[in-house]
């Protein structure tokens, strides 16, 4: 697992006991219905519903959930709001790069909270595809380190289509390509179970090393960005050094 995700690892285990679990469905239940109206209701001929179904099932959404998202985009009453997905880009502090996703029913508000974080914390917001060129996206399934040996595991994720997998301690993380993420996440969950998350990501073509003074701060501008009601989620290429983490993770 690259250092910048265990990084975060440590730090959302820190704040765990804050975490909302309302506000994390609500961002999921957002991105369903947004999938759904984009196409039709059914994920078997909508592969972004598919797959905004399995991230859903990846934070252990309930099913009934699910459905009330699917079916209140179904729902053609003037009042019902429309959100529209928006990408915001830009450098945090010690140069990293930053690539936020956001569903919006007001471009104005969601720009003003995502540019304000970036101001308050050292960065800059920039321009779209001012970063973009320093990811790729993919799709990620995550499964804890009890799911089976690093072996067991790989072998499932190759017979399932994946194109890499990494495992320590904390767990084992399999990529796999854009169009292949909803096929390759309902193997696994075939052979290893129900993951521990699973999500569209933009993975970083290379790093940024920051240390113990960056750090925190950059971690302060990424917790304020997710924060946000509209933002779905938030990419960074930042890395840091062991003896750091070991420090955050004591």
């Amino acid at each position: 697992m690259a250092g910048h995700s265990q990084f975060k690892n440590i730090m959302h285990r820190k704040g765990a006991q804050d975490a909302k679990r309302a506000k994390v469905f609500a961002k999921h239940a957002r991105e369903i219905e947004v999938a759904a109206r984009a196409g039709v209701p059914d994920p078997a001929q909508n592969p972004r519903l598919r797959n905004a179904i399995l991230a859903a099932r990846g934070v252990n959404m309930p099913r009934d959930r699910i459905d009330r998202a699917i079916a209140k985009a179904s729902s053609s009453g003037d009042d019902a709001t429309r959100y529209e997905e928006v990408r915001y880009e830009g450098y945090g502090p010690g140069g990293t790069a930053l690539i936020v996703m956001a569903l919006t029913d007001n471009r104005n508000r969601t720009a003003s909270e995502v540019r304000s974080a970036f101001s308050k914390y050292g960065g800059n917001l920039g321009e779209t595809n001012s970063v973009a060129f320093l990811f790729n996206r993919l799709g990620q399934i995550t499964y804890p380190a009890k799911a089976g040996t690093s072996e067991r595991v790989f072998e499932a994720a190759l017979e399932a289509g994946a194109e890499d997998v990494t495992s320590d301690s904390d767990g084992h993380v399999i990529v796999c390509s854009l169009d292949d993420f909803a096929s390759v996440a309902e193997a696994l969950e075939k052979t290893l179970g129900a993951p521990a998350e699973a999500a569209l990501t933009w993975r970083p073509l290379t790093t940024v090393e920051v240390g113990e003074e960056t750090a925190p701060t950059l971690m302060k501008l990424i917790y304020a960005l997710e924060d946000s009601d509209d933002v779905q989620s938030v990419a960074s290429n930042f890395e840091i050094d062991d003896a750091v983490m070991a420090r955050f993770a004591g």
